[in-house]
């Protein structure tokens, strides 16, 4: 599987049963979407920076998301659930963004994809640990996509990815100043003990290169590297 960074949360993850894009925000990828394809898209909450376009809209879940035209081929998922997509496996977990039950910044899906053997969880812009419950939903991961610089602490964060017991942690930095996610990815490596990690374009792993104990990977932001 091939894990590529556009930048917020948006990730797509290339695999043998297909291909995934999470969070295609036109505010990340552009309204057009730059040729970013997929079988499928999922959006973890509502757009932040929605943009005013004459492409495709859709409507579900209790919210509004625009996708860019080069995604308009492609399933969408919005919300939780259990879902097979062609090929695709995958779980979608109810969250929120704050620590206040939505009442703040809504709401947020986690999703689990399954693609070559491994359980991937994207927790969006999720905002707040997780209870038994949550951890019971999402189940057993290998790698976890975590957001950086948003409604979680650095702290927060690393208790989050700690919860969900995975071996592969890939930080997503989000938020328009740069300097200030910057910073926060740096508190996050920090308090998981990571010195001085090299940025890579992209990732590839399969299911043996899984790292046997916590590896944190960061990713450039593509089209930066």
């Amino acid at each position: 599987m091939e894990i590529t960074w556009y930048g917020g949360t948006c990730v797509r993850l290339k695999g043998r049963e297909g291909v995934i894009v999470a969070d295609a925000y036109p505010s990340v990828v552009g309204p057009t979407g730059r040729g970013v394809t997929a079988d499928l898209v999922t959006y973890s909450h509502a757009d932040d920076a929605p943009v005013k376009t004459k492409g495709s809209r859709d409507v579900a879940n209790g919210h509004t998301v625009v996708r860019p035209t080069s995604l308009e081929p492609a399933f969408l998922l919005d919300g939780p659930g259990e879902y097979e997509v062609h090929d695709l496996l995958v779980n979608g977990v109810r969250t929120f963004r704050d620590d206040a039950r939505g009442s703040d910044r809504g709401f947020n899906t986690c999703f689990v994809y399954e693609l070559d053997g491994m359980h991937t969880v994207h927790l969006g812009d999720i905002g707040h640990l997780l209870n038994e419950e949550r951890v019971g939903e999402i189940g057993s991961v290998d790698i976890v996509l975590v957001p950086i610089g948003s409604a979680l602490t650095a702290a927060r964060a690393a208790e989050l990815v700690a919860q969900l017991d995975a071996n592969l942690i890939v930080p997503m930095p989000v938020g328009d100043d740069e300097a200030a996610a910057a910073s926060a990815l740096e508190r996050f490596l920090h308090e998981m003990s990571v010195a001085h990690p090299t940025p890579v374009s992209r990732l590839t792993v399969t299911i043996s290169s899984v790292p046997s104990e916590t590896t944190v990977v960061v990713l450039e932001p593509r089209g930066k590297s």
